[in-house]
């Protein structure tokens, strides 16, 4: 798929005609399959493609905290609410790993909220949408999660290694995630009828959204061939979004629940089951701003961010107090 993606994308991608010494060189070492770290050399474009993924999914990890705990206070159990609010703490553990990484490129992360405040940095598009009722927490977990572990872990082999060796334990704990969505989702159609509705109800609002997370075909994108060659990117988009959905319609049958896609069939020449046409048009209107939650997440954020500057100012007048006594000693 890799060589795939660079090939349907020639006309994006550089040429050895068009490198000199130093990016044949950096070439060369990627296509050996070794890292590059933060002290090599590296082409702008590929330090910049970096910054700006790496920052966004850094980004969605941190926003991606609000759709779960504003049910944290609503969790049906003690037990329930103590391991939501542990993939809660998980997800913000997530973001500062990857803003870490982001800073090895030489970006600071005022910089990177800066730009996430601003409106100016995207984050995933699905948490922008409204967690209606219990049942979300388990579609979250199993779907958002499930997908983000499919499209995460070729990362634990891409070719910046501060970006490879953060997302191994993000990879870990994701899994997690994962396991404790399904496994609400499966307590509630265990359940009573209107249980089993309810979580009916959250995989019909949360299944498009979640094949939507992978982003649309790689032969929309003039990024995608580039990443590819770089091996930032290493399985296209449609690749990915498809083993979700053969990954996820046998749990569905398994929970008695139905696929909300009418034009779903097995195509056993294929091995590959064959879904229902994309609503791109709401995936576009979501990313520009104008999901369900855009602002009320970006409001959240911005005032959770200006709360805590006491903090900030505190920690750095320490710091500054620390280094002029050791200075003086």
């Amino acid at each position: 798929m890799y060589a795939q993606m660079v090939e349907t994308g020639l006309k994006n991608v550089r040429s050895a005609a068009d490198m000199g010494a130093e990016e044949l060189a950096f070439q060369a070492r990627i296509d050996a399959g070794i890292k590059i770290e933060a002290k090599d050399w590296m082409p702008d474009a590929y330090r910049k493609t970096l910054v700006r993924q790496i920052s966004q999914h850094a980004h969605s990890e941190i926003v991606g905290q609000l759709p779960e705990g504003n049910w944290v206070t609503r969790a049906p159990t003690l037990k329930r609410k103590s391991i939501l609010l542990a993939k809660i703490q998980d997800e913000a553990g997530h973001g500062l790993y990857l803003y870490s990484a982001a800073e090895t490129l030489g970006v600071s992360r005022d910089e990177l909220l800066a730009a996430l405040h601003s409106g100016k940095a995207k984050y995933s598009s699905i948490f922008n949408y409204p967690t209606l009722s219990w049942a979300d927490m388990g579609a979250i977990g199993w779907l958002v999660d499930g997908s983000a572990i499919i499209n995460q872990i070729p990362l634990c082999r891409c070719s910046y290694g501060p970006y490879a060796r953060a997302m191994i334990r993000v990879c870990k704990e994701e899994s997690f995630h994962a396991r404790q969505g399904y496994d609400i989702m499966m307590s509630l159609c265990q359940g009573s009828a209107a249980q089993k509705a309810m979580a009916q109800d959250a995989l019909n609002r949360w299944w498009w959204p979640s094949l939507m997370m992978f982003g649309p075909s790689d032969a929309e994108s003039v990024n995608s061939a580039q990443s590819a060659q770089w091996r930032i990117k290493l399985f296209s988009n449609d690749e990915l979004r498809q083993r979700m959905v053969d990954q996820t319609v046998p749990q569905i049958e398994y929970l008695g629940l139905s696929v909300p896609d009418p034009d779903l069939k097995f195509n056993a020449e294929t091995g590959h089951y064959e879904f229902g046409a994309i609503d791109w048009a709401e995936f576009h209107n979501v990313l520009k701003g104008n999901g369900p939650c855009n602002r009320e997440r970006l409001q959240t954020r911005v005032k959770a961010y200006e709360d805590g500057a006491w903090f900030r100012d505190a920690l750095l007048a320490y710091a500054d107090k620390h280094a002029d006594v050791k200075a003086a000693a």
